[in-house]
C-alpha cells in the first residue's frame, strides 16, 4: 500500500519555538497514558473536521471528517491529561475541546450566516470579553488573525465559557472554568504575524514552563 506520512504544519513548529518551547509531534498510535505524563502542554492544531457522532449527529454532507485514528487519541489524551497541564486548541483544537466538554457544533456555517467568508485565510477582527484568560494574555479586549473554518462551536460545552466572537456573532474563542489554563481560539493565530500571535504562544509556553517546574516539586 501508499507511505503514510504524518505532518503538522510548520507555523506551529515556528511559533512554539519562538515562544521558546521544544515542539514534539503527536503521530495516532501514540501511547496517550505515557503522553500525558511526558507533556508539559499540549497545542491540539487543526484539522479537518470532527465526527458528529460525538454529539449526536448525522456527518453533513459539506463535512470532511478527520482521520478517526487521530481524534480517537486526542479524545484520551484529554480524559488523561493532568488538570493542572496547559491546553491550547486551534480551530479544530478549539471545537475538539467543546466537543470534549459536551458541546456541539455547526456543520457548516453557510447554512447559518449565509456566507463563506470564515475560510480561505480571512483577514478577520475579533472582539475580546473582558476579564478572560484571553484578554488578559492580549492586553485588551481586541484581536486581528486569518480564520480558515466552516465549522463553528454551535452550543457551548460544559464549563466552558465564550471569550471571543466575529461580528456576525460565530465564537472564536472559549476557556475552561474546570481547568487552570485551558483555552481554544477559533482562529489560526500561527498563520499570521498580528498582534495577537506571539503572545497567545509565549502565554501557552509560559504556563507549560510553570506546569513543568510544579511537575519537579
Amino acid at each position: 500500500g501508499p507511505q503514510v506520512k504524518y505532518s503538522v504544519r510548520q507555523e506551529y513548529v515556528a511559533r512554539v519555538m519562538e515562544a521558546g518551547g521544544s515542539p514534539v509531534l503527536l503521530p495516532p498510535e501514540t501511547d496517550p497514558e505515557t503522553m500525558a505524563q511526558l507533556l508539559d502542554g499540549w497545542i491540539i492544531p487543526g484539522g479537518d473536521d470532527i465526527d458528529p457522532s460525538l454529539w449526536g449527529e448525522s456527518v453533513h454532507p459539506e463535512a470532511r471528517l478527520e482521520d478517526p485514528h487521530r481524534t480517537r487519541m486526542e479524545v484520551h489524551l484529554y480524559k488523561a491529561a493532568h488538570v493542572d497541564m496547559p491546553i491550547l486548541g486551534i480551530c479544530y483544537g478549539c471545537q475538539f475541546i467543546n466537543v470534549m466538554q459536551g458541546g456541539s457544533l455547526h456543520q457548516h456555517l453557510p447554512d447559518i450566516l449565509g456566507h463563506d467568508s470564515h475560510r480561505g485565510d480571512t483577514w478577520q477582527e475579533y472582539t475580546v470579553e473582558p476579564g478572560t484568560i484571553l484578554a488578559g494574555v492580549l492586553g485588551g479586549c481586541s484581536a486581528e488573525g486569518k480564520s480558515w473554518h466552516h465549522q463553528a462551536i454551535n452550543h457551548l460545552g460544559h464549563d466552558l465559557i465564550a471569550t471571543a466572537h466575529h461580528e456576525d456573532g460565530t465564537v472564536e474563542g472559549i476557556q475552561g472554568t474546570c481547568r487552570p489554563w485551558l483555552v481554544g481560539v477559533q482562529w489560526h493565530p500561527e498563520r499570521s504575524d498580528a498582534e495577537a500571535t506571539p503572545k497567545i504562544f509565549s502565554a501557552f509556553i509560559e504556563e507549560a514552563r510553570q506546569y513543568q517546574l510544579s511537575k519537579r516539586r
